[in-house]
Formats: structure tokens, C-alpha cells, sequence
């Protein structure tokens, strides 16, 4: 299994670093052609109106947009998940429009208010998932066809999937805590399988 981390700018290297973790040597991209031949793709958080300049000189967007819609598995975190939104709330930066959701940017204000929240996530059915939200998006459009992984507890989504697309409001990569990745990998794994395991 071969997976990309967009590297152009945010904390991939905490992503290579948990990938490692798990076994899985992962490509660094940062030009088109590094997408060639990858299973699955993150994109990491970090600064989303800089991320989304730095696609567009690179011309990642159309060869990013080009491998979701071949079914290879595509997560993106904060930042990320901000490129991954259909729509967000203001006019930059403009998003890869992968997913049917909406996404408003600094939902919970600035650097200092970053908080951390337990999360029941339905799907490890163990222990609650530690998140770290700084400066993060949140969902407020949810479109048919996606599903909700995770919501803080007054009801607002903040990990979602739909099909072969994942993205988080925040960063599991900050943490040793492994089971967002290996999630991404399994589902990296079955669309291998075939397309809508």
C-alpha cells in the first residue's frame, strides 16, 4: 500500500511520522507526478489560504481532484479538510470541492483558543479519541451520502466521511494515538478491494 502526504506546507512530517509508526513507509508530494501510483493521499493542516496558493502554483489541484474521483482515498486534516469542502463560509481559499460538505474557517477563533476534546468515535468502539482542534474548521453543511463519524457535544460534526473521502476538524497527527490512521489505512485497503467497500 502506497501513501502520499501532501508536503508543501503544514505538519506532514507528524503524518509520515505516525504512518512510520504503523509500518507504512509514505511519499512526500509536492509535484504532480509523486501522485502517480499511490493508493491514498493526506492533506495536512496547516495555513489553508497558503496551502491553497501553493496547489495551485504547483498544479496539485486538478491531479488531487483527478485521484479522488479514481476512488483512492483522500484525508484531509483542519487545513485539509477546509480543501476538501464543497463550499466554505468565505470567499478564500478556494476548496478542491471533494466532498457534499460545508466548512467555516477559525470556527473557534483565534491561535489561543485551541482547545482538546474527548470524542466517542463509533467506529474504534474502544476509548474515546483525545483531538486537539487549533485554530479549527467546522463542519456546518452535511450532504446526503456522507456520514458522521464524530461531533463535539453540542452537535456539530467534526470528522466525516463519504465513500472513498475523509477529512477531520482536527489533528490526530498531534497525538500518539494511532486509530484515525489506521481507520484511513483500512479504508485505503478496501477501496483497493474495489471501489464503495
Amino acid at each position: 500500500m502506497k501513501i502520499g502526504v501532501l508536503a508543501i506546507q503544514g505538519d506532514f512530517i507528524e503524518h509520515i511520522a505516525l504512518l512510520s509508526k504503523l509500518g507504512v513507509i509514505s511519499r512526500q508530494v509536492r509535484l504532480p507526478e509523486q501522485l502517480e501510483g499511490l493508493d491514498g493521499l493526506i492533506i495536512p493542516g496547516g495555513e489553508s489560504t497558503t496551502l491553497s496558493r501553493l496547489m495551485s502554483m504547483y498544479h496539485l489541484r486538478q491531479p488531487v481532484a483527478q485521484m479522488a474521483q479514481r476512488h483512492k482515498t483522500v484525508w484531509g486534516t483542519c487545513a485539509g479538510m477546509i480543501m476538501m469542502a464543497h463550499e466554505i463560509t468565505e470567499e478564500d481559499p478556494i476548496p478542491l470541492q471533494l466532498m457534499d460538505i460545508g466548512v467555516q474557517r477559525n470556527a473557534f477563533g483565534r491561535q489561543i483558543d485551541s482547545f482538546e476534546q474527548d470524542l466517542d468515535i463509533a467506529e474504534f468502539n474502544t476509548t474515546p479519541f483525545h483531538a486537539i482542534f487549533i485554530r479549527a474548521p467546522v463542519i456546518i453543511r452535511v450532504g446526503e451520502g456522507v456520514k458522521v463519524l464524530a461531533e463535539l457535544p453540542d452537535g456539530r460534526p467534526v470528522a466525516v466521511r463519504q465513500g472513498n473521502l475523509l477529512a477531520t476538524s482536527f489533528h490526530p497527527e498531534l497525538t500518539r494515538d494511532t486509530r484515525f490512521h489506521q481507520y484511513f489505512l483500512d479504508l485505503t485497503a478496501n477501496q483497493a478491494n474495489g471501489p464503495g467497500q
